[in-house]
């Protein structure tokens, strides 16, 4: 049996308390972004499970993509990530 040795913590005890490992991360092939995903993505770089570039060139997004989620959410928390809130957090 082969098991995939990969660069990095394998899980992180997030502040609340609640552990974060890779496999709750969204998928690599993730093309529509919920607010859920996004929050995932930003608290798994924010506490040190991967790193920001691994996660742009995971999920093929830009820095700037990245910053703005990370914060929207410093600023408004996980709600200003809807689509729906644009206008009302980012406007």
């Amino acid at each position: 049996m082969y098991i995939r040795r990969i660069p990095g913590p394998h899980s992180v005890t997030l502040p609340n308390g609640q552990t974060m490992t890779r496999a709750d991360l969204p998928d690599a092939s993730t093309r529509r972004w919920v607010a859920s995903r996004k929050a995932a993505v930003v608290r798994a770089v924010d506490a040190g499970l991967i790193s920001a570039e691994e996660a742009v060139k995971t999920w093929g997004l830009s820095e700037e993509e990245l910053d703005s989620w990370r914060a929207a959410i410093s600023q408004h928390g996980v709600q200003a990530l809807k689509a729906t809130a644009l206008q009302r957090y980012r406007g």
